[in-house]
C-alpha cells in the first residue's frame, strides 16, 4: 500500500481552508483558487528570497522559475520596488 500520509504543508492548507469554508456558513465561496494562491505565493517568495540572501537568480533556481518571472512577482507582491 502506498504511503497515504499527507505532506505537512498540504495538511496546514487543508485545515485552514476548511476553517475558512466553515466560517462562511451559508455564504457561497467565491474565487477560492486565486485567493489561496495569492495568500501562499507572497510568503513563499519572501522566505525563499531570504534563504537566497536576496539573490533573485538563486531564488528563481530554488523556485524552479525564470528570474524575470520571479522579479515580476516580487514587484506585484510589494517585496521589492520596480
Amino acid at each position: 500500500m502506498p504511503n497515504s500520509k499527507k505532506h505537512p504543508v498540504s495538511e496546514v492548507i487543508e485545515i485552514h481552508l476548511q476553517r475558512y469554508l466553515d466560517d462562511l456558513g451559508e455564504i457561497p465561496p467565491n474565487n477560492i483558487y486565486p485567493m489561496v494562491l495569492a495568500f501562499i505565493e507572497k510568503p513563499v517568495l519572501d522566505l525563499v528570497m531570504k534563504h537566497a540572501n536576496q539573490n533573485q537568480s538563486l531564488a528563481a533556481k530554488y523556485l524552479g522559475m525564470n528570474r524575470n518571472t520571479l522579479h515580476k512577482k516580487l514587484v506585484e507582491h510589494g517585496l521589492i520596488s520596480n
